[in-house]
């Protein structure tokens, strides 16, 4: 377990005596894809295996919001959140630290252990200026054409997948109550604030899971793009996020088929990806309206 003191300032102390060899590390394989920007490079699948201490990893929750605009989009957020309950729970008994991040929510928190443990965090100057462009309630990272071409799924139209399209508004109040705060967790959708946390905990691999991956979990200012341009060991969790995509827009095929393309796109130009398997044990999660789980 975490030890942690919070009195006047923000102190922690991590010690760690683990080694390859013990349960406690996190054994991951991660999955990555080789050709970058330059176009005519066949892209492969490269695997590897990797142990992180976990007193220096965090897994940060992305928008895993108790309710959606889009009524499809909400649907596969219930459906997600108990598997990745399960998966961060594993992970917290480990020793990582979480970082619960339902963006634009933060009133409703205001007054939470969790809120006050990154608020209490103190200032540490990060090594780049962070992005101060907003979007959707926070400073946001956006698509870096040094990096990275365009995304592989068309989401101008927001990505509503229902047969009768939704009305979009901001419904969201806080996370689903199906992923529990626990002690020792801290709450934000602040890119300063991360990095304060991150910093405070002495924190270099951090792994990203929640919705959507096209969107927030690229884009905001505690996801991929920032920590990634900060200079963290990123990973995603490719079972445990999805995407806003319709499938009636390019390149037309399924929602879960364009989910599995923008999973490719990260990994081609972003970080790697592996499965909550490898905390859990368990096969990987797949929604149940995905037919290829069939």
């Amino acid at each position: 377990m975490r030890a942690a003191i919070y009195s006047l300032g923000f102190m922690l102390a991590f010690t760690s005596l683990a080694t390859a060899q013990d349960p406690a590390m996190l054994n991951l394989h991660l999955r990555s894809r080789t050709g970058g920007m330059n176009a005519e490079a066949k892209s492969e699948i490269v695997e590897k295996k990797v142990v992180w201490d976990p007193l220096k990893t965090a897994f940060i929750v992305c928008d895993m919001w108790d309710a959606h605009w889009c009524q499809g989009a909400a649907d596969r957020v219930v459906e997600l959140a108990g598997p990745m309950n399960r998966m961060i729970g594993k992970a917290r008994d480990k020793g990582c630290l979480i970082i619960h991040a339902p963006s634009s929510c933060m009133d409703f928190y205001k007054d939470s252990p969790a809120r006050l443990i990154a608020l209490s965090a103190p200032y540490s100057k990060p090594p780049i200026e962070l992005s101060k462009l907003e979007r959707w309630g926070t400073a946001w990272c956006y698509p870096d054409p040094q990096r990275e071409p365009a995304i592989p799924i068309d989401d101008s139209d927001m990505g509503c997948d229902c047969a009768k399209k939704c009305a979009q508004g901001h419904p969201w109040k806080r996370e689903i109550d199906t992923l529990k705060i626990d002690t020792g967790d801290a709450l934000t959708d602040n890119g300063q604030e991360t990095w304060n946390l991150l910093t405070a905990q002495g924190i270099d691999n951090v792994v990203l899971c929640g919705v959507h991956l096209n969107m927030c979990v690229l884009g905001r200012p505690f996801a991929i793009r920032q920590m990634v341009k900060l200079g963290k060991n990123v990973a995603l969790v490719r079972d445990m996020t999805d995407t806003m995509y319709n499938h009636e827009m390019s390149p037309h095929v399924s929602h879960f088929e364009g989910t599995d393309l923008m999973i490719g796109h990260v990994e081609r130009y972003w970080c790697p990806t592996f499965t909550s398997s490898d905390l859990t044990g368990d096969p990987p999660f797949r929604f149940k309206e995905d037919p290829r789980g069939k």
